[in-house]
This record gives C-alpha cells, sequence and structure tokens, in this order.
C-alpha cells in the first residue's frame, strides 16, 4: 500500500512538471520566433524507474536518454520502446559500444575519433548506422569530456567518412554559472560554432541538432539557439526514485 501510494504521488508530480515544461518550451519558442515543434524535449531518466519512465512516455514523452549502461540494459527489456525513442546521453567507453550500438537511435557525447569509429565499426557489424552528436568543451574545463572548439572541425574531417555513422550535430553542458548571463554567453558561443560548422557544409555531416540546457537553463538555451533539451530534476524530482 505504501508502495503504491509513492508511484502514485510520484506520477502526481511528473505530470504536473510534464505540462509545465511543455509550456515553458512553447513559450520561449515562440519568444524568440520559433516554432515550439522545432524543440525536441528528452527527458534524462538516470535513476528513474522504467514503470515511472513509461507513465512519462503516456502522457506524450518521446525521448529519454540513459546516462550509465548497465543502468540501461538493466531497464531495456521494460522501456514502452513503441512510443518512444532510446538515447545513450552520457560518456561511454569504447569497450561498451557493442552493448548499446543497435538499442538506441543515437549515442551523444561522442568526443574523439576512437570512439567514432568503434560505433562506426559495431554499426556496421549491425548492418545499421548510428547517428551521433559530437560534444564540445565549450567551457575548457578540464573536469570534463568534449573537443575543444578549435579541434572540432578536424575531428569531423576524420570521421565524416565512417560509414556505420551519422553525424546530426552537436551538444554541449556549459560550466556551473551564477548568473543567467554567463550561462547565455556559453549557449551563444556554442549556437555560432554550430552555425559556422553547418555553413561549412561538410561532406556527410548534418548540424541537425544543437544539444543543450538541462533542468535549470533550458530556457535560456532555447534562446540562444538549442532545439534538444536534456530535463531530468525538473521532470522526475529528485534522483530517489527505486
Amino acid at each position: 500500500m505504501q508502495e503504491k501510494l509513492y508511484i502514485d504521488k510520484a506520477c502526481e508530480n511528473i505530470k504536473n512538471n510534464y505540462f509545465e515544461i511543455i509550456d515553458n518550451i512553447q513559450k520561449t519558442a515562440k519568444q524568440c520566433g520559433r516554432s515550439p515543434d522545432e524543440i525536441t524535449f528528452l527527458a534524462a531518466t538516470k535513476t528513474v524507474s522504467a514503470e515511472l519512465i513509461n507513465y512519462a512516455i503516456s502522457l506524450g514523452l518521446s525521448f529519454i536518454g540513459e546516462n550509465k549502461v548497465q543502468e540501461f540494459l538493466s531497464k531495456y527489456d521494460d522501456y514502452d520502446k513503441e512510443n518512444a525513442e532510446l538515447h545513450f546521453i552520457g560518456h561511454l567507453q569504447t569497450n561498451k559500444v557493442r552493448q548499446i550500438v543497435g538499442k538506441v537511435e543515437m549515442i551523444h557525447s561522442v568526443d574523439s575519433f576512437k570512439l567514432a569509429n568503434e560505433i562506426s565499426t559495431q554499426s556496421i557489424a549491425q548492418g545499421i548506422k548510428t547517428d551521433i552528436l559530437i560534444e564540445v568543451n565549450i567551457g575548457r574545463e578540464e573536469s570534463k569530456s568534449g573537443v575543444m572548439e578549435e579541434n572540432l572541425q578536424e575531428l569531423l574531417l576524420q570521421i565524416k567518412d565512417l560509414q556505420g555513422i551519422k553525424v546530426r550535430g552537436l551538444m554541449t553542458i556549459p560550466p556551473i554559472c551564477e548568473r543567467k548571463e554567463e550561462i547565455c554567453k556559453y549557449f551563444s558561443k556554442m549556437n555560432q560554432l554550430f552555425i559556422d560548422i553547418r555553413d561549412k557544409r561538410i561532406d556527410n555531416i548534418c548540424m541537425d541538432f544543437l544539444s543543450m540546457g538541462m533542468s535549470d537553463d533550458y530556457v535560456e538555451a532555447i534562446l540562444n539557439g538549442s532545439n534538444l533539451v536534456r530535463i531530468g530534476s525538473a521532470l522526475f524530482g529528485a534522483r530517489d526514485y527505486r
């Protein structure tokens, strides 16, 4: 009985949060002259049970992203895969690529030729092509992964002919900032980099997605060009679901 009450309360909170986020995305998109349909809302589902993820999917959520390979695999059979796309959004080690390829529509956070090549190799072995995003370390933080902006084009040129992958855009997680004005500078810089790469029209490189913005800053990210936001705690609450 206590567990059911917990689940019922969690679902109620998720429902309220979901529609608040949808409303915020719609208002923000219109504020900057964009269509809300341009913005992809991806739920970051780390530590969230498949039951609660599937409830969010029943509300209309279409994209979910997991951070950890082991957790992803433990929930894989229980996801409502018919109604939502699965993405892998965390840092991925090359020795775990084979466990993910074929199970997700897109792998985010690719930041090296070695990783891109392994994703391509495993994809070719399965007769598929895997969409990826290239992670950029826009804040130049030593503690974070991601290619430095000055090395981005070189990396794209190295991986553009890999047959098992398709580059669909860029992603970033900027430094934690105390003021909104500070984080907007990183978002704006990233958006300009995205536009510059897109305008170069590199063969086999598509700039369809600019993924930036999470629970605390997705509004600012959208205002600065993001069209894919990754939202976890603002949807599911504190990361303590079992």
